[in-house]
């Protein structure tokens, strides 16, 4: 497999061991689960269905379609593609550290938030009319949008204000910084599309082959990983001798 389903959590940040501060985002897949498997055989490709966390409210086809994986109904379905040697089958969890690696570079596609209808000046960087003299009250109007009689109608995709966000957006080569096998989530570097709680699918990098893929792996993980599983030193002894000279 080469994708997975996961939930955005946030953003925070941790430290390697150089103690350069690292801004992630923290994505969980914990209730990632299959539900279809596709084959060759029955339906002409390898793909597997993936669903993640549950959902109430859920279309009689939907729950007919869950109860026949019996799979428990999730908040949608995701299609990726499947290797043909792949061991996965119906209601089994996806692991992440099956699939990534500490240093991995991937390619994630989530719906972007929702601007609602916005000017010029936010949805397409316009600087505005002048904000002194000789201009009315029309500082961030988008002005003119074409000609008069000739051509007579407004170009196709011309800049005007609309709807903005709430598109389907895609990063591409974000590093994956750290994975989290028990609790089965991961950590990959800067920002990630679509608000806290959305669905994003994360997929390994298109442009990079896995050769390339393993030996970002190897000379990522000793650097970072170690301190993310690493456990705090208990300075309970600490504690206690410092209280005891105080007394």
């Amino acid at each position: 497999m080469k994708a997975i389903v996961a939930r955005k959590v946030g953003m925070t940040q941790i430290y390697d061991n150089d103690s350069k501060s690292i801004a992630v985002t923290v994505l969980d897949a914990s209730s990632c689960r299959a539900v279809q498997i596709k084959s060759i055989e029955n339906d002409g490709y390898d793909a597997a269905q993936l669903t993640i966390g549950t959902s109430k409210s859920v279309s009689d086809p939907l729950t007919s379609h869950y109860q026949k994986y019996d799979v428990e109904p999730g908040l949608g379905l995701w299609e990726v593609s499947l290797d043909e040697d792949s061991q996965i089958t119906p209601g089994k969890q996806i692991r992440v550290s099956s699939i990534l690696e500490p240093g991995n570079l991937v390619d994630i596609t989530g719906t972007s938030k929702g601007k609602g209808f916005a000017g010029v000046m936010k949805r397409h960087n316009f600087s505005g009319q002048k904000a002194s003299h000789g201009v009315h009250k029309v500082h961030r109007a988008g002005g003119s949008i074409g000609n008069a009689s000739y051509p007579g109608h407004v170009f196709k995709g011309t800049k005007m204000a609309g709807r903005m966000g709430g598109n389907k957006s895609t990063l591409q080569n974000v590093k994956v910084v750290a994975v989290d096998d028990n609790n089965n989530y991961f950590l990959v570097n800067g920002p990630v599309p679509g608000a806290k709680g959305s669905v994003v699918v994360v997929s390994k990098s298109i442009k990079i082959d896995s050769e390339t893929q393993s030996d970002l792996a190897k000379n990522y993980s000793s650097r970072v990983n170690e301190v993310f599983t690493s456990q705090p030193e208990s300075n309970t002894v600490e504690v206690e001798n410092i209280k005891g000279e105080e007394e």
